[in-house]
């Protein structure tokens, strides 16, 4: 495991912002990081809340666009967001298209060529991050919690989902609900996965409810005036999914919101409250 390099700091509501770089054996190469510690970590670990973005997206955008800095200071808890894929693999038509490759890695395992030598999001996130940060900041990851959004709240909702127990909440801004069954998820997934749908399944959150742990509450909001809202994120089949499972969903609805910051940056404080109660 290696060191992570601070590459910049920035004092924000107090605490400290902290983007870096550390050397990833997964994903064969550097992966970039941002974490947010509130001033309750000079004191002290602090429970952390993972923030994954979504297309076209750096480990910059949530933190310099979110405004979640002053309620993670509020509320003692750290904030981390990882890059959206590797970057400069060398890996075959990775930067031909916005929504692959390069930006889009969807927070899955790639095990189709050429994706399947770098292209590891999911390993990257559950299995060495983790431990990267932990080495390097005082956060407590036994009370870690997973947002993101888009193509993030996808990653969200499918790894808290596919690891039972690591996560004590989890939340969605304009998830892409079912990628099986919308232009970017079936791109992504056959790309990534190949072929088989059969392998896509496992990358679905409104699939992978059927399965869900008891007690498991999911958040999701949505803004009603998303452009993508028909045909690529889909709640309602996460809604219908969710309830012929018995998994309690809180879906915010928000009349007038689009795909943007600018409605992230609205509610992110409502979704960090409830996080933080879930961390206490």
């Amino acid at each position: 495991m290696s060191e992570p390099e601070i590459l910049q700091t920035h004092v924000s509501h107090g605490g400290r912002l902290h983007f870096c770089r550390h050397e990833s054996e997964l994903c064969g190469g550097p992966m970039r990081f941002a974490v947010y510690l509130p001033p309750a970590a000079t004191l002290g670990p602090v429970p952390a809340v993972w923030w994954l973005s979504g297309l076209t997206c750096t480990d910059e955008n949530f933190m310099v666009k979110a405004g979640a800095q002053q309620h993670a200071a509020r509320l003692g808890v750290a904030l981390i967001a990882p890059d959206t894929s590797p970057r400069d693999t060398g890996t075959p038509s990775e930067d031909d298209d916005w929504d692959l490759g390069t930006g889009a890695g969807f927070y899955v395992d790639a095990t189709a060529e050429p994706w399947a030598a770098r292209y590891r999001m999911e390993s990257w996130l559950t299995e060495e991050l983790p431990a990267v940060v932990a080495s390097a900041f005082p956060v407590d990851l036994g009370r870690q919690s997973v947002s993101g959004h888009s193509m993030g709240g996808h990653g969200a909702l499918t790894l808290a989902l596919r690891h039972p127990g690591r996560y004590r909440a989890v939340s969605a801004f304009s998830p892409i609900c079912s990628p099986t069954r919308c232009p970017w998820g079936e791109k992504a997934l056959g790309a990534y996965l190949g072929p088989d749908r059969s392998a896509w399944a496992g990358h679905d959150a409104s699939l992978l409810v059927a399965d869900a742990p008891p007690g498991l509450e999911l958040l999701v909001d949505q803004g009603l005036a998303d452009e993508f809202l028909a045909v690529q994120l889909k709640p309602a089949l996460l809604v219908a999914a969710c309830a012929g499972a018995g998994v309690s969903l809180d879906l915010r609805e928000r009349a007038g919101y689009d795909h943007s910051y600018y409605y992230i940056a609205s509610f992110i404080g409502e979704h960090l409250d409830w996080h933080a109660e879930r961390l206490a």
